[in-house]
């Protein structure tokens, strides 16, 4: 007895690319995770423990926010790229010896937070479930 026609049935159907609303919102949360990310470097060193605590609540209210609002992981990751992007550039130090961060534990709790906070937001994020209660996987 051939089961190739019962598996034949049961393989997924491709994913249908992304369309342009979807991809106009992850360059829009890309471009907010930076604005986001260049303020919270900011505010960070300017009011030490708070300014620390605001930035980073900042940042996983837009992940978290973003994975929310798309219903997907892509809307948590791409604002923490953007923020990612963002302070990286901003760690860098320029020819003249400008730079924004200075070696201190604030600086490297934002960076090391951050990334923290950018993980935990996106692995939260909804996964490619149905959502209807009487859907059973394995069927």
């Amino acid at each position: 007895m051939s089961t190739s026609g019962q598996q034949g049935s049961m393989l997924a159907e491709p994913l249908a690319p992304p369309s342009a609303g979807r991809i106009a919102a992850y360059l829009g949360l890309f471009l907010l995770g930076a604005v986001v990310g260049a303020a919270g470097a900011l505010m960070q060193s300017a009011w030490f423990p708070g300014g620390l605590l605001l930035a980073l609540a900042g940042a996983a209210g837009l992940f978290l926010g973003g994975g929310l609002a798309t219903d997907s992981r892509g809307g948590a990751v791409s604002p923490a790229v953007g923020w990612m992007v963002a302070v990286v550039l901003l760690t860098a130090s320029r020819p003249e010896g400008d730079f924004l961060f200075g070696a201190g534990l604030g600086s490297y709790l934002f960076l090391l937070g951050g990334m923290a906070v950018a993980v935990m937001c996106a692995t939260l994020g909804q996964g490619r479930q149905p959502d209807r209660s009487g859907v059973r996987l394995g069927k």
